[in-house]
């Protein structure tokens, strides 16, 4: 990205819901616009995260799917003017966010 007055935010999260949830949080907390927020597998191929949760977590009978692709971490990233980059990796780091990195 060639203009400085922004910075790209890369993060990783263990589920898709945790994911979908600070995808939420920039965008309803700190008024971040969505088309600037990207979310992908961190690894080749589809994934819904490394732990199961949602519709494959285990029931209270102890059900659970074993279909999910658990294979790798979920990415999002987040173009933001370089005046919010403290406050998105602070509210990133907060929802359990890990392998953040700016460029």
């Amino acid at each position: 990205m060639s203009d400085t007055s922004t910075q790209t935010i890369t993060a990783a999260f263990a589920t898709r819901e945790a994911a979908d949830l600070a995808v939420e949080h920039l965008v309803q907390k700190l008024a971040i616009e969505r088309t600037d927020i990207f979310v992908q597998s961190a690894g080749p191929g589809n994934a819904s995260g490394v732990m199961p949760s949602g519709g494959d977590a285990p029931t209270s009978a102890g059900d659970s799917r074993t279909d999910g692709q658990l294979s790798s971490e979920i990415e999002v990233s987040v173009d933001v003017d370089v005046d919010q980059a403290d406050r998105v990796r602070s509210e990133l780091e907060a929802l359990g966010a890990t392998d953040l990195a700016t460029s």
